[in-house]
């Protein structure tokens, strides 16, 4: 850095004597230009004259582009002005005065962007037509202003682009998420200078750069799918039945039932259904409990409000869920080795990696409320386990909830297997509190925990990945609660709906820890840690699109609001926050 500024403001003063002397007040034209000032120059790319030089650098200086769709490149100007000091400040996609093949195929990934969940206008899709037709015009010569304008502007968007497949447009650390882009980071010179400008394949050069997960690769497919059904249209709109329609009744809509239900692919394309059928029965029932077990709702196959608000809702928005589920793939760390554990929020469900050789884990979660109590997005390693824990009341729930619960009933710790501590873990008492204890509990001196056993909120089993959210996995007394569609109940942390088969799954290695062994010490007397052998990294993720190996796309709703926040940011622009 402390050697490009000097290079910069001596630019900049260059510039500022050559407009005063009056010789930058026109455009260059190219057949009057200053050949090459030296062989590393033409070796490099197309050379330019000493004012074609010193106007790049100015440009970059200025970091503004006016003929881009979002002008401002201040976050790269760096990168730029490094690229193009590397290059001896010559052209980069201009040999001959003519557009490189590199720089075409780069202008065709621009234009299909859609196809990796991008938006093609962020890297001026539909303008490098226009530019590329300039490039060819001989009536009207081409300027070396023409030149320098049309390779910085590609310079630009190849950045974008690339650094957008790598690592996702947004740092997820603007959100707060606890997911952490830089490992990933490209030297954006280095590899457009190595892997792009001399490259005689650069799609495969740049396909290297995206995720390489199987859930990734499955919802781009996704993707195309449901940007063609947007294209063909969302078809008529369901009315909102006065109440709601149950397998054999008799329903008016069932037409456009049946045809929106064909174009999601949840009723079969040759189902032999009349379509003046008026009673909803027989396969368009199964259709439709497909169709809420693909979107989060109970699959009872009864037509009501909700039902009808996801048949009714545009495919526009499908393809914005998948586009943003892309774009969260982008910010999974890549250093993580596999097999990881991942919990997806909105789904409310954990798996483990399919490609792991270890048998696969699919369960259902409880996760944080969404007002007051999210569950954080982030990446950490489960390290230890603790059979028959005890949990630790945040001071926060024991002020806000456990406290006034006390205060009216003063035995309601021995109720509920509570005891109150010092702060050197001194049992208080584990019965009736008095109003000394009580005032020592509103004011943090002492604190209140929970005894192992079946009534503690944790279960009978802990999952520790050490964290500055103190968020962790566990069991739970209440499992009536994975009966429910939509599972956000708890204060932040994750309960997990068979906490003993993951605990064989992450002691799987250690064989000791037999499945009797794992049964006989949640049942015991003893409070026990077992250290994993091998860390294993949990990734917390949010993501309303999943698409399942055999294909079936799902959808859920945007619990946190997270997917709004995101739309919001990228629907600015760049330069995104980083």
């Amino acid at each position: 850095m402390a050697s490009r500024a000097p290079r910069k403001k001596a630019a900049s003063l260059l510039t500022a004597l050559v407009f005063a002397l009056g010789f930058a007040a026109g455009r260059i034209p190219i057949s009057n230009a200053t050949p090459p000032r030296s062989a590393a120059q033409t070796a490099l790319g197309q050379g330019l004259s000493a004012q074609g030089e010193d106007e790049l650098q100015t440009l970059i200086a200025g970091a503004s582009l006016a003929n881009l769709r979002w002008p401002n490149f201040i976050d790269l100007r760096d990168q730029v002005f490094t690229f193009y000091q590397a290059g001896a400040f010559s052209l980069a996609w201009i040999r001959d005065n003519d557009v490189t093949v590199q720089a075409r195929a780069m202008i065709q990934l621009f234009e299909t962007a859609s196809q990796k969940g991008l938006v093609a206008e962020d890297y001026d899709g539909s303008r490098w037509q226009a530019r590329l037709d300039k490039m060819r015009m001989t009536a009207s010569p081409r300027t070396e202003e023409d030149l320098i304008r049309f390779d910085l502007a590609l310079t630009v968007c190849a950045m974008r682009y690339i650094s957008a497949l790598r690592v996702g447009r947004v740092n997820p650390q603007h959100f707060k998420f606890g997911l952490n882009v830089g490992p990933k980071r490209y030297d954006l010179t280095d590899f457009l200078r190595n892997k792009v400008v001399y490259s005689q394949d650069v799609e495969t050069e740049i396909d290297r750069l995206e995720p390489r997960y199987a859930g990734y690769q499955r919802a781009k497919a996704a993707l195309a799918t449901y940007i063609q059904l947007a294209a063909e249209g969302d078809g008529d709109i369901l009315p909102v039945p006065d109440k709601v329609i149950r397998p054999e009744d008799s329903y008016a809509q069932m037409p456009q039932l049946q045809r929106r239900l064909r174009q999601l692919g949840d009723l079969a394309s040759d189902s032999d259904i009349s379509e003046d059928a008026t009673n909803y029965d027989g396969p368009v029932v199964d259709a439709v409990r497909r169709f809420q077990g693909r979107h989060g709702l109970e699959p009872d196959g009864l037509l009501g409000r909700r039902t009808i608000a996801e048949l009714n809702t545009p495919l526009s928005v499908r393809v914005q869920q998948l586009q943003l589920a892309l774009e969260r793939y982008r910010w999974i760390p890549t250093d993580f080795p596999q097999p990881p554990i991942i919990v997806n929020i909105p789904e409310f469900r954990l798996r483990t990696m399919r490609e792991a050789a270890a048998p696969f884990l699919d369960m259902e979660v409880v996760v944080g409320k969404a007002y007051h109590h999210r569950t954080p997005v982030f990446a950490k390693y489960m390290r230890y386990i603790i059979f028959r824990p005890y949990w630790e009341v945040p001071l926060s729930i024991q002020r806000a909830e456990l406290v006034p619960k006390i205060r009216r009933d003063r035995n309601y710790l021995a109720t509920d297997d509570f005891e109150v501590v010092d702060h050197t873990g001194n049992v208080v008492t584990d019965g009736t509190v008095s109003d000394d204890v009580l005032r020592k509990l509103r004011s943090g001196a002492f604190n209140i925990r929970q005894k192992p056993g079946p009534k503690n909120a944790l279960g009978l089993i802990k999952f520790m990945f050490p964290n500055s959210y103190n968020v962790y996995l566990h069991g739970t007394p209440k499992t009536e609660l994975f009966s429910r569609s939509r599972r956000d109940f708890s204060h932040g942390c994750i309960r997990a709906e068979d906490p003993v088969a993951l605990a064989a799954w992450l002691l799987r290695d250690q064989p000791q820890w037999t499945m009797d062994r794992i049964i006989a010490t949640m049942n015991g007397d003893q409070t026990v840690q077992v250290n994993l052998e091998h860390p294993t990294p949990v990734l917390i993720l949010y993501s309303t699109a999943v698409v399942e190996p055999d294909g079936e796309t799902r959808f859920f709703d945007d619990i946190y609001g997270h997917d709004a926040s995101l739309e919001q940011v990228l629907s600015g622009g760049y330069p995104y926050p980083n």
